[in-house]
């Protein structure tokens, strides 16, 4: 799906499909965390099952208000200890496919807002 969002003064997604999505104008291949103020790294996971606490403990380590969870292709939730480096920041977390947090950080970031998106990008 090609997203066509108004102009951002942010780094946005641009469009999004089973194992890619585009950061501005580049296809990225591989999961990704990108934020609304220029964060941007590999996250070393192909699947679901590659995820590990680590991998949110770096998250809790960005100045964020909030972190988008793509789960991949479908929806499933980390398990509630891998949140307590989080939680203990008072940074929320909100899980949901790849493609719907892909729309949701396109708005939250468009509003000025201290947004995450730690994407996970599964081929079928």
């Amino acid at each position: 799906m090609k997203l066509q969002p108004d102009k951002l003064d942010v780094q946005s997604i641009g469009g999004y499909g089973p194992g890619w999505i585009a950061i501005d104008t580049e296809k990225v291949m591989q999961s990704v965390v990108i934020g609304a103020r220029g964060e941007r790294f590999d996250w070393h996971c192909a699947t679901f099952a590659d995820l590990g606490p680590d991998h949110f403990a770096r998250l809790a380590e960005l100045d964020a208000e909030l972190v988008i969870f793509g789960s991949g292709l479908k929806l499933r939730f980390p398990p509630p200890a891998w949140l307590q480096p989080l939680i203990a920041r008072r940074i929320g977390l909100e899980t949901m496919d790849t493609s719907a947090a892909c729309r949701t950080y396109n708005i939250l970031a468009g509003e000025g807002r201290r947004v995450v998106a730690a994407l996970l990008l599964e081929t079928p």
